[in-house]
């Protein structure tokens, strides 16, 4: 069984709602001790094998996992998620920018608002990155063509004779 099936099983698989809430309870702290580092540190790339990594972050390769799994779509170069084990050596360089506007889609405050930010991106980025995220969600109405309006194919034809039929 591959690292990422047992994270899966690990975050999806609860005997109640309680001990679901204590597992994610648990799993965010250590993933927010993590970005806390990588932050502080200005850790652009991390690089290293799996199980290397998740004892110097003091966790267990599957939280270390779910922490790759969290950051995989914030890399400069995608990986494989499912091919990755406790002994596989691995190398995430970190979009920076991507990282923040991807955990304020998540609704990740406690990742996005810690103080590491502060020396990685600028206040005013961060301001621009998540007015950005919230004009992505924004909808637009197109105006709608009416009937006898001329049709938007440039016929002259009234819309209802040419590309309305």
């Amino acid at each position: 069984m591959s690292l990422y099936t047992e994270w899966r099983n690990l975050s999806d698989n609860h005997e109640s709602q309680e001990s679901e809430v204590k597992f994610w309870e648990e799993y965010l702290k250590v993933e927010a001790g993590i970005y806390n580092e990588l932050l502080n540190n200005k850790q652009e790339v991390i690089e290293g094998k799996v199980s290397d990594l998740a004892a110097s972050h003091n966790t267990s390769v599957e939280y270390f996992m779910g922490f790759i799994d969290g950051i995989s779509e914030s890399l400069k170069e995608e990986i494989t998620l499912e091919t990755i084990e406790a002994d596989s050596t691995i190398k995430l360089d970190i979009d920076w920018t991507k990282l923040y506007f991807n955990m304020v889609a998540v609704e990740a405050h406690w990742l996005y608002n810690l103080q590491g930010w502060n020396a990685i991106l600028p206040e005013d980025v961060r301001k621009e990155i998540q007015k950005a995220y919230r004009n992505s969600k924004t909808v637009v109405k197109e105006e709608k063509i009416g009937r006898n309006d001329a049709c938007p194919c440039g016929s002259e034809k009234k819309y209802k004779k040419c590309c309305g039929k």
